[in-house]
């Protein structure tokens, strides 16, 4: 069955057009038409930093000038689907993360210098940060799937490496992480067998909403929102995500169905985290309509 059809399509490219930032409009016109790659990517340049990193709300719960480890990862989701992620242009990037890296290997979520701006209640800043793997899995992922090579990634590997090991009671967005860095680790008989691991700890502590029509029997994990669910699509954006294997046809198959319900009649989709600030749904959420429809669309063409 279709998900993807012509009349979601047609009101998700409305609602980007009303209501996207430059970039989200920039990135529909590319991923969905003919625009060029370079309004894209001019668009991102826009975030970019002096010191080399990335702020000024391109991750839009992450706001001021000061660049944070954590927004990292959505420039770099943007540079991979562009092909745009080289050894080049990686180069600047490498260098920031090691000036910004801490003693384990790793980078913080966020340093120090995001205490002087707005920041939602969920992001502490720490006067010593730690490595942590939300922020370095994803990057260090991103980076071995582009064949990149810098000294800084050596010693993320390895911190990633013990960080999923480590991995007992977690959480979705903390999964998520580990993912997206074991989809792209060197050691594949290591990344193959934590994966397996996580989808066993993923269904015991009950971190998807493998029922969307009972929601309430699935409880948000601890610090979430009332409503922060993760569905199988969170895992297994893709039919190739390696975590597919931890669902069954008919959970991936209520799953999509749950995402193409979600969409809203002003043709966009809803943010299922907290909102903390007046701005921040409203710019988050151009954003979730296009990885909403980047999946459905990738699954609908496995289907077909």
């Amino acid at each position: 069955m279709k998900r993807l059809t012509d009349s979601v399509l047609t009101r998700a490219r409305d609602f980007v057009w009303l209501t996207g930032r430059v970039l989200e409009q920039r990135r529909y016109a590319h991923l969905f038409g003919d625009g060029p790659a370079a309004g894209v990517l001019a668009a991102l340049e826009a975030y970019r930093t002096p010191d080399g990193g990335y702020a000024f709300g391109l991750e839009p719960d992450v706001r001021g000038p000061a660049a944070q480890p954590l927004a990292l990862p959505a420039a770099l989701r943007i540079l991979d689907r562009l092909g745009a992620l080289d050894q080049r242009s990686a180069a600047g990037l490498c260098d920031w993360l090691v000036s910004v890296g801490t003693p384990d290997g790793g980078v913080p979520a966020v340093l120090p210098s995001l205490r002087d701006y707005p920041r939602p209640p969920w992001l502490p800043v720490p006067d010593t940060p730690a490595g942590e793997l939300l922020a370095t899995g994803p990057i260090a992922g991103l980076l071995w799937k582009n064949k990149i090579t810098h000294p800084w990634l050596d010693r993320a590997t390895a911190f990633c490496v013990a960080a999923v090991r480590g991995i007992e009671e977690t959480h979705p967005y903390q999964v998520e992480a580990a993912l997206a860095f074991l989809e792209h680790a060197p050691d594949r008989e290591f990344a193959d067998a934590q994966t397996a691991r996580l989808g066993g700890l993923v269904r015991e502590q009950r971190l998807v909403l493998l029922d969307p029509d009972h929601p309430e029997r699935t409880p948000p994990a601890p610090g979430y929102a009332p409503g922060e669910h993760h569905l199988v699509h969170d895992y297994a954006p893709t039919p190739d995500s390696p975590a597919r294997s931890w669902f069954t046809e008919a959970e991936l198959a209520r799953g999509l169905d749950e995402l193409a319900a979600r969409q809203r009649p002003d043709g966009g989709w809803p943010i299922n985290w907290a909102q903390w600030a007046p701005t921040t749904a409203v710019e988050s959420r151009p954003g979730v309509t296009l990885t909403a429809l980047l999946t459905l669309r990738a699954w609908d063409r496995a289907a077909d």
